[in-house]
């Protein structure tokens, strides 16, 4: 039987010898949707922190667990395309479903500009000429994007299996720099433990929201729930495995960074990985970091072109976003719903591309970290409500889990989220009002 053409259907209908994503395809995408830009980056922004940054990890690491194990048993529960969105829909409603799709969604296509511009940085270490200038970098980043771009819209196989490729590439390498990077650092290099300042629960509090950041994108293994073979099995050890693996990798590799490098020089540092492999190792190893992250960085935009367009698909297919989300080329690829995050991506990339790469990052992260957990959160909530059998007390440390980070953010950011959410609504009154929503 061939795919549904409603996205909101379920997944299940989809025969294991059409959908295209395995459970290898399945785990790279989460892989490579978590370790993009952010584990290069965050030794920088928890440098203050020293290693007292370690509490966040073991706090986001656990929530991170706790939500993967939940999205585990949604998944089983209700087999369908949408993720996040597709749960909280069916759990409280069209008006929430549509919400969560559009505060899932712009966190998507936002970050999708960021992680471009950081492939741009990370390609301007190697090269550069490339990015000598704002314009030469924003090409840079928008060269990544449209080839991404084209793979998505190619196919979901041709996008999985690039997927698979690229996430073998940085994975593999970034959990042997953190496992060797360790036997080169003494204890006397994370004293003192906290120099913040800060009492532990206030660095743990500040750091969580921070550590969540290389953490989002554990749950993206649901939103192509319809392409993906075998979904109640391969979902479920897909996002488990998925967020063990790029959990322990991202930890190992910020903890070596911040005691190889010192404090004050790792606050100010562009590449704080590439600057503690040159400083241990040399200018050779600083250069194969730099080259890793731009490897890590284009992976994590493939993926999340492939899951922006599988979000816009699930929401247009219940009747919440425009028809033509849900339009689908003979291979079975939202090839608008593509396009559209893409171009929208490259508005902010051109709006944007004055700015350093900190800065950015600096918006970008707490901004998309804000949007993501609200769905996380409602997703537990989903669980609490309408789930059967086990995993509520799971389910509701994961919800707990995810007010506690997001209470991290600062007014600032959650002001940006509570913009950006009010911003769909006449977006969702023109849909109710062409096209009323299916229940």
């Amino acid at each position: 039987m061939p795919a549904p053409e409603i996205a909101g259907a379920e997944a299940t209908t989809t025969t294991p010898a059409r959908a295209p994503l395995g459970l290898w395809m399945a785990t790279a995408l989460v892989i490579g949707s978590m370790i993009g830009s952010g584990v290069f980056l965050l030794p920088a922004a928890l440098a203050p922190f020293g290693a007292s940054s370690l509490l966040g990890w073991a706090i986001a690491l656990g929530g991170a667990l706790l939500l993967a194990a939940t999205f585990a048993r949604l998944a089983v529960h209700w087999p369908c395309t949408g993720g996040p969105y597709a749960y909280v829909r069916r759990a409280f409603g069209d008006t929430a479903g549509f919400a969560i799709a559009w505060s899932y969604w712009v966190s998507i296509w936002s970050g999708m500009a960021a992680i471009a511009v950081a492939f741009a940085g990370s390609l301007g270490a190697l090269f550069p000429a490339l990015t000598a200038t704002p314009v030469r970098a924003a090409l840079c980043a928008l060269a990544a994007l449209w080839t991404c771009t084209l793979v998505n819209v190619a196919g979901l196989r041709e996008a999985g299996r690039l997927q698979v490729a690229l996430t073998t590439l940085k994975l593999l390498p970034l959990l042997l720099f953190g496992l060797v990077a360790l036997w080169w650092v003494g204890p006397d290099r994370y004293v003192p433990f906290n120099p913040s300042g800060q009492s532990l629960p206030q660095v743990a509090n500040a750091t969580v929201i921070l550590t969540m950041w290389a953490l989002c994108g554990l749950e993206v293994a649901t939103v192509p729930a319809g392409a993906i073979r075998d979904p109640a099995r391969t979902i479920p050890r897909a996002t488990l495995l998925g967020t063990l693996l790029a959990g322990v990798a991202t930890i190992l590799a910020c903890t070596a960074v911040i005691g190889l490098v010192p404090g004050e020089v790792l606050k100010a540092s562009g590449a704080p990985m590439a600057e503690a492999a040159a400083r241990t190792w040399g200018p050779g190893a600083g250069i194969a970091i730099a080259a890793l992250a731009a490897v890590s960085t284009f992976g994590a935009i493939n993926g999340w072109v492939m899951v922006c367009a599988q979000v816009s698909l699930a929401a247009a297919g219940d009747g919440l976003f425009p028809r033509a989300f849900a339009r689908r080329d003979r291979h079975g690829t939202p090839v608008f719903g593509v396009l559209v995050g893409s171009s929208l991506a490259t508005v902010l990339v051109i709006a944007s591309y004055s700015r350093s790469l900190v800065d950015l990052f600096t918006f970008i992260l707490l901004i998309s970290t804000s949007a993501i957990l609200l769905p996380y959160a409602a997703s537990s909530a989903a669980w609490l409500r309408r789930g059967t059998g086990g995993g509520r007390i799971v389910a509701a440390l994961a919800l707990l889990y995810s007010l506690y980070a997001l209470s991290g953010a600062g007014a600032e950011a959650l002001g940006w989220g509570a913009v950006l959410l009010l911003a769909g609504l006449p977006v969702y009154a023109w849909m109710r009002r062409s096209t009323p929503a299916t229940r």
